[in-house]
């Protein structure tokens, strides 16, 4: 058995494995997937000095601890936390050499959701229709970390970080959404509309990857029924029957039945995969951008 590898000792609350994910499948019923906060996984994939496409370890608010069987090179970025080698903290945001044997704890989020654990060679998990994503939807991937899983890792290109250490955007205090009209606009009311862009909003505890829930204001509809499942986009924001936008992230299905009140600017998402419950939410519209 190979010495490139770790052990997860302690798994955490949700600790996946992501990349870029596997886009250009939703025809199959497969969703992108893929790491929520995408510019906070490519960071610490160039700390350490692989490819942004890498697969990293995304944890969700209790971070997770993992023992390498080598000496490795990490970087823990995303959401701040402490980070510690044995009990020693060492650095967050900054490549760090471990030992083999040594105990790394990703410790809780200090503020926002989502820490990004890379390690120089990458996750080296089976790929599965061209990604090593793990998948919470369609099940595609490996499934989320259990303590005791062995985890392989692949060979280490040249470590040399890209950068020592690079600032990270802090997470949401407000989480503002920049949205252009949905493709279902007309099936709300005048007033609901006006509510939905100049209301404020809060992020739901019920949240997860596939979509970001929210509390507030329920948005009431000028068309009685439903929609016949009609396909879905990174960022729609879908209103079920209960009022509620949903913003639909990395896991979202590819089609889906209540009406699309508005689309989320694509580069607006990885805020929202860090705004932890309460957090307060606002919908701007913004005009559509004009195509070349």
């Amino acid at each position: 058995m190979t010495d490139r590898a770790f052990v997860v000792v302690r798994a955490g609350a949700l600790t996946t494995v992501q990349d870029r994910g596997r886009p250009g499948h939703a025809h199959l019923g497969v969703p992108c997937s893929g790491a929520l906060d995408s510019p906070a996984a490519a960071l610490v994939n160039r700390l350490v000095g692989n490819p942004p496409g890498a697969a990293v370890l995304e944890t969700t608010l209790d971070g997770c601890a993992v023992r390498p069987r080598s000496t490795v090179t990490v970087a823990v970025g995303g959401a701040p936390c402490a980070v510690t080698a044995d009990g020693r903290p060492v650095a967050w945001g900054a490549p760090v050499r471990v030992p083999a044997g040594t105990l790394l704890d990703v410790g809780a989020a200090l503020s926002g959701v989502r820490g990004y654990l890379a390690v120089a060679g990458g996750i080296a998990v089976e790929p599965v229709l061209g990604s090593r994503s793990t998948d919470l939807l369609s099940g595609l991937g490996p499934p989320p970390l259990a303590d005791g899983t062995v985890i392989p890792l692949g060979a280490p290109g040249d470590v040399r970080a890209r950068v020592d250490v690079a600032p990270q955007p802090a997470p949401p205090a407000e989480l503002v959404l920049r949205v252009t009209p949905g493709p279902r606009a007309e099936w709300f009311t005048p007033e609901a509309l006006r509510t939905f862009t100049s209301r404020t909003y809060r992020v739901s505890s019920a949240s997860n990857r596939i979509g970001l829930r929210t509390e507030g204001p329920a948005l009431d509809r000028a068309l009685p029924g439903e929609l016949p499942s009609e396909g879905m986009v990174l960022g729609a924001i879908q209103v079920p029957p209960d009022g509620r936008p949903v913003v639909f992230l990395a896991d979202h299905p590819t089609t889906g039945g209540y009406p699309v009140i508005a689309v989320v600017r694509p580069e607006d998402l990885p805020a929202a995969a860090q705004a932890a419950p309460g957090t307060p939410v606002r919908f701007v519209a913004v005009r559509s951008r004009r195509r070349p």
